[in-house]
């Protein structure tokens, strides 16, 4: 697994990215299961992710972000990043953060895959 902590921090909210090769659908369970066993993770407003499998099937979870998990599986999908989940972390801060929500999860998918090369 690799996770990037404080990856942004925008009016009060903070985000971080973690991510990992899985296989289907039940990987992606294990991963999400594994992921909030750390009580900071689990205490997270929101996990959203994605993967896209390799057979071309789309899995994605928005954990009550709307639309964040299709961000994160568009991204997957120009990278050709397949049976590999991506979970963008959100804390909330308190304040709305409008549409920058959406770049702030491209801006931590780019951080992870660019930490991945």
């Amino acid at each position: 697994m690799r996770q990037l902590t404080g990856v942004i921090r925008d009016r009060g909210s903070k985000y971080a990215v973690s991510g990992a090769a899985v296989e289907g659908r039940a990987g992606v369970d294990a991963f999400l299961r594994n992921l909030r066993k750390d009580k900071k993770f689990a205490r997270a407003t929101h996990n959203s992710w994605a993967m896209l499998a390799a057979d071309g099937t789309p899995h994605k979870g928005d954990d009550g972000e709307a639309g964040a998990g299709i961000v994160i599986l568009r991204m997957l999908e120009r990278a050709g990043l397949t049976d590999h989940v991506v979970v963008v972390t959100r804390w909330y801060g308190g304040k709305n953060l409008g549409g920058d929500r959406f770049r702030h999860i491209q801006d931590c998918v780019r951080a992870y895959l660019d930490a991945r090369v």
